[in-house]
């Protein structure tokens, strides 16, 4: 099973907010715990696209599975949200290929430095962080949650000839 990566359509956007429901649902994340949110979602354009980010989307079969978005932080960095692999397809590489496909694109962007969080009980995302190099920054508790924050330093793209 191969996974087809490509940019955000608008009319992606019911299949992505319920994908990640599904994805946070699985690792006990509700709406209300201070970490959940998805008032983002309506607004992909506007928070992703349209300011010099993207957002892109992982399809397989025809079903969409996996997804994820780069948010201009400044002019140097970008944040990485949204990462996410539907559960009956986790452990395929779907995260590797999403994570590796939006930091090209970070630096296609001029992007020199990418941030993200993920909480402890996301230790296959922490794991994923730490084989792309991810360093972890700090670790802050809210609510019940421990969110660990990371970065990454991008190598420069190579200049075409």
């Amino acid at each position: 099973m191969k996974l087809r990566i490509r940019r955000y359509r608008w009319s992606d956007l019911d299949t992505l907010l319920t994908l990640h429901q599904i994805c946070l649902a699985e690792v006990g994340l509700v709406p209300g715990d201070g970490v959940y949110y998805d008032d983002d979602f309506p607004r992909i354009q506007e928070i992703y696209l349209a300011c010099g980010g993207d957002f892109l989307v992982g399809e397989t079969g025809g079903r969409v599975v996996a997804m994820g978005g780069l948010k201009p932080v400044d002019s140097e960095t970008a944040e990485v949200c949204r990462l996410r692999v539907h559960p009956d397809v986790q452990r395929r590489g779907f995260g590797e290929a999403m994570l590796s496909a939006l930091e090209r694109r970070a630096a296609e962007l001029g992007f020199q430095r990418l941030r993200g969080d993920t909480t402890l009980n996301q230790g296959a995302a922490l794991a994923l962080y730490e084989r792309h190099g991810w360093r972890e920054v700090s670790r802050e508790r809210v609510g019940a949650l421990t969110v660990v924050y990371g970065e990454k330093r991008l190598p420069p793209v190579p200049a075409e000839m």
